[in-house]
């Protein structure tokens, strides 16, 4: 095997409008944990909210990496070099109340661990603890693939919260690449009707060729008399909320059927306040939930779903650029419009 450099290019972010190519140390490895070589990594949507880089920074970014297994320490079992895997930036203790209660990414552990440096470097050590969350990629899913599998975990676990039953509709907003997941893990779990909303008409062809039922283009229609329409008045069983924002979530709660669900997707910055109306949520009976990242279980049932090719690379991912142009990878998630996954490629397999 070749000795490995001592020196690795990786994308570093000071500010969210600063991002900067810097030569690292290749981090040495401990006796139970792995080094990847990062082949791809995906820019996540969660990365381009102004507020949350800012409350990090500085910091490598990217936390979507797949790779080759590049080195072992002497403890460790199970990996080998030249094995493609799925490294997830955070793993739980399984052992707190938290993780036997099922709320893995509530769970300290969880919290504290971290990819060193982060996915958007030539390499990257994995801790011994997010060992137990770093997936072999089964023979017929690309690194490209994996790069999927954190993303469809959160949508996993976002519709499971959701409680989406077979036979039921749901409704989706904001058809981003999270949107593009939620719809298509929403499928697998039986969804019989998929309504989606976005402000983008190109995103909403995308969601249409995808297996979604119908389209509401909210820039020229109200979401909830769009939603009446189409359900004779019955609304949506389960409503996903993507967009960050509390419009898009009071919207969401109006256009939800009785007896249902709304999920909240995504966050909005902090110190914004959501004002509701508990009469309706009453009387209506309906949930309001929230599905933050995801956990061990999640990450496996969405390789999964990507061994089955429910979900693959090929229909999502619109961009490719090296980590030289990483600046520019996450200035196009941010702009939105006809994009959709954006990956840093830095090892063609």
């Amino acid at each position: 095997m070749a000795s490995l450099p001592k020196t690795m290019a990786v994308a570093m972010v000071y500010d969210f409008d600063d991002i900067r190519i810097e030569e690292h140390p290749v981090p040495a490895i401990g006796p139970r944990e792995i080094l990847v070589r990062v082949a791809a990594c995906g820019v996540c949507s969660g990365d381009v909210m102004d507020w949350y880089i800012r409350a990090k920074a500085p910091l490598v970014l990217g936390h979507e990496p797949s790779g080759t297994v590049a080195a072992v320490g002497a403890e460790v079992t199970g990996f080998s070099p030249g094995d493609r895997v799925f490294v997830h930036h955070h793993a739980p203790c399984f052992i707190c109340d938290l993780c036997r209660r099922g709320l893995h990414v509530l769970c300290p552990t969880w919290k504290k661990s971290r990819l060193d440096p982060g996915g958007m470097a030539e390499y990257v050590r994995v801790p011994q603890e997010n060992l137990a969350d770093t997936l072999l990629l089964p023979e017929g899913v690309s690194c490209e693939d994996g790069t999927l599998v954190e993303p469809a975990a959160c949508s996993v676990k976002g519709i499971r919260r959701a409680g989406v039953q077979p036979g039921e509709t749901v409704l989706i907003t904001g058809m981003g690449t999270m949107g593009m997941l939620n719809l298509l893990v929403a499928r697998a779990f039986g969804a019989a009707r998929v309504i989606v909303a976005d402000l983008v008409p190109w995103r909403l062809e995308k969601a249409l060729h995808l297996g979604a039922d119908a389209a509401i283009d909210v820039s020229r229609h109200d979401l909830v008399e769009g939603v009446k329409e189409l359900t004779g008045g019955v609304m949506a069983h389960r409503v996903v909320v993507g967009p960050g924002a509390p419009q898009a979530m009071a919207d969401g709660i109006r256009a939800c059927a009785k007896g249902g669900t709304v999920l909240f997707f995504t966050p909005t910055p902090p110190g914004v306040l959501l004002q509701l109306e508990p009469h309706h949520l009453y009387f209506n009976e309906i949930d309001l939930r929230c599905s933050y990242s995801c956990g061990p279980f999640d990450t496996r049932d969405a390789l999964d779903l990507i061994a089955r090719g429910v979900i693959r690379a090929q229909d999502l991912v619109t961009h490719r650029f090296p980590l030289a142009q990483a600046a520019e990878a996450f200035r196009l998630t941010a702009r939105g419009g006809e994009s959709l996954k954006a990956l840093v490629v830095l090892d063609e397999q």
